[in-house]
């Protein structure tokens, strides 16, 4: 059966709201909507996706349109896939990640015999171009785990999905894990993904306690600090600009994971933590993407 592909632009905010407000939900044949960020050096640059069994209609091609305002009603790029499976082809760009012990896949995959398997079906958190920071955040808790540091207190900070935190959970199950973020949207999706993968939730140890907060200055996020791990992979200028606040909540001697930079930006965010006492113990780079794993020093400055 020939199945299409239909692309349009749009801003971040209208990708993300795709996975909120659906305008085919009582449709006969609902498209599958994605969102997708198709250069992560533009991150104010997005695309909707739509993968439908038939042609695309005047009807189809207005609804789409009316979910990205901003492209002021452009003609989206329409094509025919012929005979492929449409359903396969939806998932394109969201191939699983293996990191260590960890195995990310969407439910389309099978899980990975002998890892640490977690589900995280199709949505922002893939297609985004941010899969090498994923990675190297995964692997830097990974390898962490193996050299057998012991965590007690964890913070996932800017959580989106709530992955990190759950890897942090696997390989500390004893540990009081967070996770933040400063959308409620993305705390329900974590809620979400702790429920398919299994993770407890709650503020007993070996659990994850999800919360909305804005940043470490926020009260819930004071009343659990000091962490002795802060997991932070979000973008260098908002790195930067929270070093000192980061820093404060975390604990002597503890250890930051810091991601969602570019390797040409990670001295200046290096720079920014050694300032707050902060001694780089390992740099990693994954294609453009950077990985910086911190220890916390006694003495501001002294590194």
């Amino acid at each position: 059966m020939t199945s299409w592909k239909i692309t349009l632009n749009c801003g971040k905010a209208e990708a993300e709201a795709i996975e909120h407000v659906d305008p085919f939900a009582d449709w006969e044949t609902p498209p599958v909507l994605l969102a997708n960020e198709p250069d992560a050096h533009q991150p104010d640059v997005w695309e909707i996706v739509a993968y439908c069994e038939l042609a695309p209609s005047a009807a189809l091609i207005a609804a789409l349109q009316a979910l990205a305002p901003s492209a002021q009603g452009a003609a989206p790029r329409i094509e025919e896939l012929g005979d492929e499976d449409w359903v396969t082809l939806s998932q394109q760009g969201l191939e699983p990640i293996s990191a260590g012990r960890f195995y990310v896949h969407t439910s389309h995959f099978p899980p990975a015999e002998g890892q640490v398997n977690f589900v995280i079906d199709a949505g922002l958190a893939f297609g985004t171009g941010q899969h090498e920071t994923t990675l190297g955040c995964l692997l830097a808790i990974d390898a962490l785990g193996t050299a057998g540091a012991i965590f007690a207190n964890i913070l996932d900070l800017g959580t989106g999905t709530g992955l990190l935190a759950f890897a942090a959970q696997r390989v500390w199950p004893h540990a009081c894990v967070t996770a933040s973020d400063i959308d409620p949207i993305a705390i329900t999706v974590s809620a979400e993904n702790a429920q398919l993968n299994a993770v407890p939730l709650g503020d007993d140890t070996g659990a994850v306690a999800l919360i909305v907060a804005d940043g470490m200055a926020s009260p819930a996020l004071a009343a659990r600090a000091p962490f002795d791990l802060i997991i932070a992979n979000i973008l260098a200028q908002p790195l930067i600009d929270m070093a000192a606040d980061i820093v404060a909540g975390l604990a002597p001697g503890g250890t930051l994971i810091l991601s969602g930079l570019l390797v040409t930006q990670a001295a200046n965010v290096n720079a920014a933590y050694r300032a707050q006492g902060m001694v780089l113990a390992h740099e990693a780079h994954h294609d453009d993407w950077a990985v910086l794993v911190l220890n916390k020093t006694s003495i501001k400055g002294s590194a």
